[in-house]
């Protein structure tokens, strides 16, 4: 190795040695003639010799011919040129690769594998034992494994959905270290440090000092990552877009989308004079809001730029209700005014108007459709309005009710717990006891982690009966263990009751910030079944993971790793707990990768002295054997050349111009001829047919997938990619074997060879011209299949206008002869051809496809498996992303996360993709298949 050059083949360069016998061996000339007198020669012996040979080779040709040996001898030893100096040092010292695996590498993570994998080719050029040290991993002992194992470990790690934990690793990189004086680190750095992150690089200097380690970090130069988090601003719904550094990327779009998937809103972002943190806030009603369940970034793949919605940020519909007197109901008198305003943070709350009395006062509020009903210091019900809340509450409906004379006065069974007549003063001037503070919540309680104030104090409450069921149905109580507030769980809803009241006349809890803490938390289970509300006394309600985030942001099956929380988790995402939802669906929680208040800043290696830093764009390894074999060949033409000179030929061909010019002139014009040639070998791009497209003679011999260069790049790159998969998934599942996909110019290249094209649309591309359309009308005349892809299903919406990508396909169409379609039936070909299939999907799941309308089945007649025409339909069309589903990587990694929660759907998207090129190739025959059981029973009778 020198510096960052290394060799594959280093002992060829040993060749290097004989060029000094080389060169003398050029040098070398037959011995001189003797001189003998022949008299007849005096004749000529004054005649000027045409034609002169030279002694001794020209010293700047012996040159060019050391040139060539030394290009060729290098050549073949295999020089490779790594910018960085990573991988090969030469010695046997193992290699540390320690690679950052947080959400914020996803965003460029096939560079950083690129990286990573050169790094071990260079290992494995040295010899060098390499480790791999993932830092989003829990931590392990390092252990330093041979490159070619090393290289699998590497293909299996992938982004995990939380941020790095890079100091947990220090004590077994230290111990590593201790074992291998010398070793090397590269660190693939994604450049972040999240929030409570410390100073890492602080902490590995020292290390790497007292063992004498080098180190090379690797990182892009401004981190381009993007991340999300999400919360409550003023009653409306925000989320706050972060980034480490600026990196030109100041704007962008948010997306919120339902549980299916299905966007419902879309806000514009956009980061204000290099700022790392912009604010989105989303208006819209309650209903359409507690409908999201993600917000992300758009073509942000990362966990980070994900944020998943629970039932505790969904706003819900409290309405209040007092039963006091008019002359009560004024601002700092009434209960229900601190209650609006303690509540209006994070729920839509809603107040009687003309209402006559506390029976229509309820009555209004539970025609409202409300999903809090709060009663402060109601009294007696009337019958019906009594068996009203009831249902209210068996329904799922969460009935909170504050304490009061008239509540102490009466006897109403709408209440948790059974209740004293009258009250219990403390403090008063009639009264032996002081006012009293509130225990700790105990870690059963919905309350629990909340911490009371020591300055508030309760003066009177509502006593409750002591009984068995009374301890299970506290949630929380006085230090002297009096029950303050109380829950009971009735058919599907709850009842919670606070033992004062609402305003300041009993206790001045409603003054503090813990009063709104628990109404936040009490109004928050409403139509929640979590554990916590049921009143069971035990040990702190626990949520197992249902659905988890990986580190591209796409929700799956929950990993192995991957333990339940605690019913109020209110923490990022860790390794144990990875994003996602946990718990049941209807009472489950969010975790997100990021909390509210967390931020994101660059990586400092101020600290790191000596250690070289470097750049992904320019740690690309390059390979130089194909310079020096063309640098070899250049030199042997220009030897060439210059034998074809000193010889005379081309002197004589050019009339004597060449065989005119002296020695030096000559080389020099010989060299600028070299390099003029070097110079114009380009490789050629602009001119270059659409990737992949065969000859027509190839075409004819293999079965071939076809798809339509729109000349988007990202939408041709996806389409090849997928139809690459397609073909390999073909090939490994049935008896066809295609070739590799084409890409077609619909108004250029024959289509009467490729069975199936694949056309995605792109509408930022003008429309297809006139000689397009009416090949692409021939060719479904003829038999052929065209699958028309509009990729959007996402925002497409049943009766509503057009998308972009919809309208360029109808206008496409316009003049076509397009027969009449219908949305695949349960009983067509398709969906039997080769899998059973009820759907389509791709990347994703919620689009319709299309496909000609078949005859209806007979009336009356002989159920039939499957009905098919005279022959394939000509067009299919759906708007689900097929190439996206099936697009796979050169490792066999899917290229595009999936949308939609069943984990299934890109197998299901293979299989439709394979059933719709069988029944391309095969039509109604796979039909009449079907009916083989049934006409072999007719034989047999």
């Amino acid at each position: 190795m020198l510096g960052p050059l290394t060799f594959a083949a280093p002992f060829a360069l040993a060749a290097l040695a004989a060029l000094p016998a080389l060169w003398f061996l050029l040098r070398v000339t037959p011995p001189r003639p003797r001189r003998i007198d022949f008299p007849p020669l005096k004749i000529v012996q004054d005649l000027r010799a045409q034609r002169e040979t030279p002694a001794r080779t020209p010293p700047w040709l012996l040159i060019l011919r050391i040139l060539a040996a030394a290009a060729l001898i290098l050549a073949v030893a295999g020089p490779v040129w790594n910018p960085a100096g990573i991988g090969a040092g030469g010695a046997r010292t193992p290699l540390v690769v320690m690679i950052d695996t947080g959400f914020p590498a996803a965003h460029d993570w096939r560079a950083r594998l690129r990286v990573a994998g050169d790094t071990l080719e260079g290992a494995a050029r040295d010899g060098r034992p390499v480790a791999i040290l993932a830092t989003a991993e829990p931590p392990a002992p390092i252990e330093a494994k041979p490159p070619a194992a090393a290289l699998e470990r590497l293909r299996a790690i992938a982004p995990r959905p939380h941020l790095p934990d890079r100091e947990a690793h220090l004590a077994a990189l230290s111990a590593f270290l201790d074992r291998t004086p010398g070793a090397e680190i590269v660190w693939i750095a994604d450049g972040v440090t999240g929030t409570g992150e410390g100073d890492f690089a602080a902490k590995l200097a020292p290390l790497l000092k007292r063992h004498g380690a080098g180190l090379t970090v690797l990182k892009t130069d401004m981190p381009a990552a993007l991340a999300l988090t999400g919360g409550e601003a003023g009653g409306r719904l925000t989320a706050k877009v972060l980034r480490a550094a600026p990196n030109g990327r100041d704007a962008g779009l948010l997306r919120a989308l339902d549980q299916k998937g299905l966007p419902l809103a879309e806000h514009d972002f956009a980061f204000p004079n290099n700022a790392l943190a912009t604010e989105v806030g989303f208006e819209m009603p309650a209903e359409l809001r507690n409908a999201i369940a993600r917000i992300e970034i758009a073509n942000e793949r990362s966990a980070g730029a994900v944020t998943l919605m629970d039932e505790r940020g969904k706003r819900r519909r409290v309405g209040l209700v007092f039963g006091g007197t008019s002359d009560q109901a004024q601002p700092l008198l009434a209960p229900t005014y601190y209650l609006a305003r303690a509540l209006s943070p994070f729920a839509d709350v809603q107040e009687p108007r003309g209402a006559k009395g506390t029976a229509e006062s309820i009555a209004q509020m539970l025609d409202g459709q409300v999903s809090v009903l709060i009663l402060a210091d109601v009294g007696a019900m009337d019958e019906q309005t009594q068996g009203r809340v009831a249902r209210f509450v068996d329904e799922g409906g969460l009935l909170l009710r504050f304490a009061g004379p008239r509540l102490a006065a009466g006897n109403d069974p709408l209440v948790p717990v059974r209740l004293r007549r009258g009250g219990r003063s403390l403090g008063g001037t009639l009264s032996w006891d002081s006012p009293k503070t509130l225990a700790a919540f105990a870690p059963e309680s919905p309350f629990a982690g909340l911490v009371p104030p020591a300055d508030i104090g309760v003066r009177r409450q509502i006593l409750a009966e002591p009984d068995g069921e009374l301890p299970g149905r506290t949630w929380a109580s006085l230090q002297d263990g009096t029950p303050i507030v109380t829950a009971q769980k009735r058919g599907q809803g709850l009842v919670v009751l606070f033992h004062v009241t609402a305003d300041t006349t009993w206790s001045n809890l409603p003054l503090s910030g813990l009063f709104i803490d628990m109404l936040r938390r009490v109004v928050g289970l409403a139509g929640n079944a979590a554990p916590a509300a049921s009143g069971a006394k035990g040990a702190a309600a626990v949520l197992a993971p249902r659905l988890t985030l990986d580190g591209f942001g796409a929700l799956g099956s929950p990993p192995g790793g991957a333990t339940a929380v605690p019913a109020d988790y209110g923490d990022r995402a860790s390794y144990e707990h990875p994003p996602g939802f946990y718990g049941p669906p209807d009472g489950g929680i969010a975790v997100n990768a990021l909390k509210p208040g967390d931020g994101l800043k660059a990586l400092d290696l101020a600290g790191l002295e000596g250690a070289r830093v470097g750049s992904l764009a320019g740690a690309e390894t390059l390979d130089l054997r194909a310079f020096l074999f063309t640098l070899a060949l250049m030199l042997l033409v220009l030897d060439t050349l210059a034998g074809l000179w000193l010889g005379g030929f081309i002197g004589r061909r050019a009339g004597g111009f060449v065989g005119g010019l002296g020695s030096r002139s000559a080389a020099i014009m010989l060299v600028a001829l070299a390099l003029a040639a070097g110079s114009g070998i380009r490789p050629a791009q602009a001119e270059e047919p659409p990737a992949n497209r065969p000859n027509g003679f190839e075409s004819a011999l293999v079965t071939r997938l076809a798809y339509v260069v729109t000349g988007d790049a990202a939408t041709d790159e996806a389409s090849r990619a997928g139809l690459s998969g397609l073909t390999q998934m073909l090939a490994a599942r049935t008896a066809l074997e295609p070739g590799e996909p084409a890409g077609l110019d619909p108004a250029k290249d024959e289509l009467a060879f490729y069975p199936l094209i694949y056309w995605p649309i792109a509408p930022n591309r003008p429309q297809p011209g006139e000689a397009a359309i009416r090949r692409i009308d021939a060719f479904m005349r003829n038999g052929g299949t065209v699958l028309f892809d509009t990729r959007d299903a996402l925002t497409a919406r049943p009766g509503g206008p057009p998308t972009p990508e919809g309208a360029y396909l109808r206008q496409m169409l316009a003049t076509l002869e397009v027969p009449e379609l219908e949305p695949v039936p349960a009983d067509h070909v398709l969906t039997k051809a080769f899998y059973l299939l009820d759907s389509f999907p791709g990347r994703y799941g919620s689009g319709q496809t299309w496909v000609e309308a078949l005859p209806p089945a007979a009336e009356g007649g002989e159920r039939r498996p499957a009905r098919a025409g005279d022959g394939v339909s000509p067009i299919i069309i759906t708007g689900n992303d097929l190439a996206a589903a099936w697009a796979i990587g050169r490792r066999g990694e899917p290229l595009y996360p999936i949308v939609g929660g069943d984990q299934r759907q890109r197998e299901m998207a293979f299989r439709g993709g394979i059933n719709v090129v069988i029944y391309t190739l095969t039509g109604n025959y796979k039909a009449d298949q079907v009916h083989v059981p049934a006409l072999l029973e007719r034989l047999g009778q």
